[in-house]
């Protein structure tokens, strides 16, 4: 057997594997927008209806590895959080499942395959592509074609490992190794390692099965070490991601090695005790798939209550954990000790809603450097600070409601609810300067450049909110009404600005006097920082109202 045959194309569907991915997930992250995190939102609000949601979708790709590469980007992307992300991978687990009823079931299981779909969503894909005119339908066309690829790569991959079906080395790592429990597992584990596919692995382990070769016992640890094995496709997704990405890849690993580590020891109990016998009798295909579905769904509505657990786990093994308790430590010093004295709690908390807000106010800084230099460090520097913000708001708002779960006065109460509300709307200070600083990017990978015009009316728009939002946050650090109204007169400067630029660039573009791309993003940014300054005078409106300044007298 020459192994130059087998992996060449095993590394170049490796290579075709990683680059289909890459093209669906930047067709994700450009058609997805708000209305696909809503509706995805929507779908995995709910525990169930987010492992029913895996499950659909993995039934229908016939890939759990697909599902969790696609979970893992959508994390990556901040569309789903990692609560919903670990409902998905636990249905995916049971959709995966489908694939074993569908071996040696009727023909149209075959349509169904990797091979089939490959090649058709790829060809499906490019006919939008050659078309289509709409930037929309020629995302969703390289979602497809991204997929296809993705799954092109898979079948070579697996086509390429073929041949070792028929050596005898590779049978005896399914039968001999299998007998013991530790190196079943392992073996079911390097195998769908390496072919990349749970489905393909049981596939083989089925064939196997219809010879007659494999035991019933076998064939529990090598199906339970096929579900680790499966989990290097979402660990080879995250290489390069965030670390919330990685977090993801880590929950689908972790819950099925906990799932097997348990069902492991219940199939030793039960095989070496209860009724040996069946342990040695050789197993049907048709077993293997009861076998493989029972094993995930049990596993799921066990480890289901354990979740949360499982979350905070991998956040440990990913760095996501104590990236955040870094990021808490160098910004929040909340103190539970002194709850008990609520008015010295609530000045704590305003230092640390200020402290929230500056970072906010850099923020708004380096997104306006990130548009006119087009400076990527400073891109950097506001989603670090975004990130920031975002830990800061739940450390702040859980102290908070803290405060106002204690005996305080009705004037202590509406200062709790005020800084509940300024936290939001520093919070939003911040998502709106990341939108920005996804703009600047945008210009600079594309090569569009804003017109002279358009930049000398932006740059007055942006300086005028910056002064407004830095105004704000002094005001709130020191009770100042006279800062407060320099944010009420920069805000309505601005609100002016936005309808005047707004109808004046409509203008220029309607005459053809700016490119189409540069004038959608113009107006883009104009809504950015009309809203930035929305958020500011909300922010100086507490002021005005006198919370702060009767918290100091």
């Amino acid at each position: 057997m020459n192994y130059m045959d087998i992996i060449l194309p095993f590394v170049g569907g490796l290579g075709l594997f990683i680059y289909g991915m890459q093209i669906m997930a930047q067709g994700l992250e450009n058609a997805a927008g708000s209305r696909m995190k809503r509706l995805l939102e929507v779908l995995t609000k709910n525990k169930i209806m987010g492992v029913l949601l895996g499950a659909a979708v993995t039934a229908v790709i016939q890939s759990s590895s697909a599902t969790t590469v696609m979970v893992v980007g959508f994390v990556n992307a901040g569309i789903i959080n990692l609560t919903q992300a670990m409902s998905v991978i636990m249905g995916a687990n049971i959709g995966t499942t489908v694939t074993g009823w569908l071996v040696s079931s009727v023909e149209w299981a075959e349509f169904l395959s990797p091979s089939t779909l490959a090649p058709l969503a790829v060809i499906i894909g490019v006919v939008i592509l050659l078309v289509t005119k709409k930037e929309q339908m020629k995302e969703i066309a390289a979602i497809v074609i991204g997929f296809g690829i993705l799954f092109i790569g898979i079948s070579m991959m697996s086509d390429a490992v073929y041949p070792l079906r028929e050596a005898e080395g590779f049978k005896k790592a399914f039968v001999v190794l299998g007998k013991n429990p530790l190196l079943g597992i392992l073996t079911g584990a390097v195998v769908t390692g390496l072919i990349q596919s749970s489905s393909a692995s049981v596939g083989i382990l089925q064939t196997l099965a219809a010879a007659g070769l494999v035991p019933f016992s076998a064939a529990i640890y090598i199906i339970m070490g096929q579900n680790i094995g499966t989990c290097v496709t979402a660990m080879i997704s995250s290489i390069g991601a965030k670390k919330t990405a990685k977090t993801a890849a880590y929950m689908h690993l972790l819950f099925n090695i906990i799932g097997t580590i348990i069902f492991s020891i219940v199939a030793m109990i039960f095989f070496g005790l209860i009724n040996p016998e069946m342990g040695q009798g050789l197993i049907t295909q048709t077993q293997i798939s009861v076998v493989h579905t029972g094993f995930n769904v049990f596993a799921t509505i066990l480890l289901y209550p354990f979740s949360n657990f499982i979350i905070a786990l991998a956040k440990k093994l990913s760095g996501a954990d104590k990236e955040q308790r870094q990021l808490a430590a160098n910004a929040a010093h909340l103190d539970d000790r002194i709850l008990e004295t609520p008015t010295i709690a609530i000045q704590s908390a305003v230092k640390e809603v200020v402290r929230m807000g500056q970072i906010a106010d850099n923020c708004v800084t380096d997104a306006i450097r990130a548009i006119t230099d087009r400076d990527m460090k400073s891109v950097e520097r506001v989603k670090n600070g975004e990130s920031t913000i975002d830990v800061l708001s739940n450390e702040i708002t859980e102290y908070l409601v803290k405060i106002g779960n204690k005996h305080i006065s009705t004037q202590e109460n509406e200062m709790v609810n005020a800084m509940l509300q300024v936290i939001i709307d520093i919070e939003r200070v911040s998502d709106y300067c990341e939108n920005i600083g996804e703009q600047a990017v945008y210009l600079k990978n594309e090569g569009i450049s804003l017109s002279s015009i358009a930049m000398e009316e932006l740059q007055e728009m942006m300086e005028e909110t910056r002064r407004g939002h830095a105004a704000c946050i002094r005001a709130l650090e020191t009770g100042s009404v006279e800062e407060s109204m320099i944010t009420v007169d920069s805000e309505k400067k601005v609100d002016d600005m936005e309808d005047y630029l707004r109808t004046k660039h409509i203008l220029r573009l309607s005459n053809m006097e700016c490119q189409a791309k540069a004038g959608v993003v113009f107006l883009d940014l104009l809504t950015h920082f009309e809203r930035i300054s929305d958020h500011s005078l909300n922010i100086a409106q507490v002021v005005l109202n006198g919370y702060k300044i009767k918290l100091n007298d």
